[in-house]
């Protein structure tokens, strides 16, 4: 009340407000992303048939061991792989540096599973080491020399060290890059050689990057269902696939998966904590580039070599493998082959579309709503990347069956028509999966992208009638149809390489070309299993060179 007038003010109401269709359908995206990891955790934590005791008193030991000890290994290998050839393509001139530069990202392009099946066949008894060895030096059979044991779990290190080294060099020839050269001629008037101003100086100020790199190696180790299968090493990944599909116990695998979300989030929590207090600022008065040293006679073949070696063990030998194999122009037009080719390009492609639609949907609603569950919602959805396909496959699988079975008992019961397992009895399932797998490269480049548009041009369309899907359509569109276009061929790459979700997901006599190589290889039929090996890497080379393209 007011004491000069007598009058009472009355507060405004707030007026409640209705979300937007776009911010409702941002946040029905995000939940669907989610729901599969939610399905995993409740599976685990209400099992019909609690064997969690059995699991802990037998097998889960085992699993993880096994794949603590192939994360841990392949994680410092490839961060000593890849922070060193990073380190040498940079700092120093050496003998094809240049080619070699980008020859080191070549091994993107072959899946380790690919690579795991070259391997041995390259390193066999029969193969083309052991039969050298044997022509040059005399011996008749395996009782005149000694050969290491190839399928043994030293072997699944270093093929997975061979095929994801690239993620830490790709990150720390970025970080030493960006390095001021100041630094560097500071120490070297200290006297501190060139170990040192790696160790003293150049580590330190990449390891953040490294860090990162590091922690995507181990989260695909955990991923990896085909290489450590061939090897018949035993990790939590296979176990899901045992316990689930030979011992018919959905709880069981539920629990084994959570393990492996258990060890996801670890890897990504004591990532972000060990650079939290990490800062490097550039300096104001301008950055010196890093010059590179020429390294003179012997010292640069030293290095030709040591950067020649991962680049030949990660894409080399397989390649050259599976061309010799690959000899033969029926294995190239069989049935089977290009039904496998169909599919892949049909799910993948569906996918792909998909996936980029919905990041960009999403991301788009959220800037317009403006609210805050949105918002929080986002970096949830990236979940789904770091969640092994194995886990993913389970938790889409289950519900998904639940699903289809009610809709087809309700048009059942009303129109008297049975129209069978509409999603899980087709390739339907396997989208969903390839979707929430790989829809956080959708929204991170959907989100760079749109943040890159000055807000006053939407602002300007706004200001002149058009409407939240115009100023999409009209204004957005054709300035992120770049990124747009090479986040859809991601994406695409990714899920034709993409094989514990397909093994599990995948209908009935409904294969991709990741699991005609997967069979064809688990069967020692390694010329059926090269052409589809080929063909994957022909599509992953492409993202490699778009991801060359990018860093260059």
């Amino acid at each position: 009340m007011s004491e000069q007038t007598g009058q009472i003010f009355l507060a405004p109401r707030r007026r409640l407000s209705v979300p937007s269709l776009w911010s409702v359908g941002a946040m029905l995206i995000a939940t669907l992303v989610v729901l599969p990891i939610l399905a995993v955790i409740w599976f685990a934590l209400t099992p019909t048939d609690n064997i969690w005791p059995h699991l802990w008193a037998t097998t889960l030991p085992r699993y993880l061991a096994n794949t603590g000890l192939l994360m841990g290994a392949t994680g410092l290998l490839t961060a000593m792989v890849g922070a060193g050839a990073a380190w040498l393509v940079v700092m120093y001139q050496f003998p094809g540096r240049k080619w070699l530069e980008w020859a080191l990202l070549l091994p993107l392009a072959v899946p380790a599973y690919v690579g795991a099946f070259a391997l041995v066949d390259f390193l066999e008894y029969a193969g083309p080491v052991q039969t050298l060895m044997r022509s040059i030096f005399g011996w008749e059979n395996a009782k005149d020399y000694w050969f290491p044991a190839i399928r043994t779990r030293s072997a699944a290190i270093v093929v997975l060290s061979a095929a994801l080294y690239p993620y830490v060099y790709v990150l720390a020839r970025a970080a030493f890059r960006e390095q001021s050269g100041a630094g560097y001629e500071v120490a070297r008037a200290l006297g501190v050689g060139p170990i040192g101003r790696f160790i003293r100086v150049g580590l330190p100020l990449a390891r953040p990057a490294i860090a990162a790199g590091v922690a995507v190696v181990m989260m695909e180790t955990v991923n990896d269902f085909g290489t450590v299968d061939f090897f018949a090493v035993q990790t939590l990944t296979t176990g899901i696939f045992s316990v689930w599909l030979q011992g018919g116990n959905l709880g069981g695998a539920a629990q084994i998966a959570a393990c492996v979300l258990g060890l996801v989030i670890l890897l990504v929590t004591l990532e972000k904590f060990s650079r939290r207090k990490s800062h490097f600022f550039a300096s104001a008065r301008g950055r010196r580039p890093v010059s590179a040293t020429p390294l003179p006679g012997l010292a640069g073949w030293i290095a030709t070599l040591a950067c020649f070696l991962p680049f030949a063990a990660g894409f080399l030998i397989p390649l050259a493998v599976l061309t010799s194999h690959a000899t033969d122009p029926s294995d190239w037009m069989s049935k089977g082959l290009l039904r496998a080719l169909g599919h892949t390009v049909t799910v993948g492609g569906i996918a792909a579309v998909l996936t980029v639609l919905g990041g960009l949907f999403m991301v788009y609603g959220v800037r317009l709503s403006g609210r805050a569950l949105p918002r929080i919602l986002m970096p949830v959805t990236a979940i789904g990347y770091a969640a092994p396909g194995a886990v993913l496959g389970l938790g889409i699988l289950v519900p998904l069956a639940a699903f289809d079975n009610r809709v087809a008992d309700f048009l059942y019961e009303t129109t008297g028509y049975d129209p069978g397992l509409v999603l899980t009895g087709s390739a339907a399932a396997l989208v969903i999966a390839y979707v929430v797998r790989f829809f956080a490269l959708s929204q991170g480049a959907a989100d760079a992208a749109l943040g890159r548009v000055s807000p006053s041009l939407p602002m300007a369309a706004r200001s002149l009638g058009q409407s939240a899907g115009g100023v999409l359509r009209r204004v957005y569109a054709p300035m992120i149809r770049a990124s747009v276009a090479s986040t859809l061929l991601l994406v695409f790459v990714d899920a034709v390489k993409e094989l514990p979700a397909t093994l599990l997901l995948r209908p009935f006599n409904y294969d991709t070309l990741a699991t005609r190589v997967h069979e064809r290889a688990s069967l020692e039929k390694i010329a059926e299993a090269s052409t589809a090996s080929l063909m994957i890497v022909l599509v992953g080379l492409i993202a490699v060179l778009l991801l060359a393209r990018a860093n260059r």
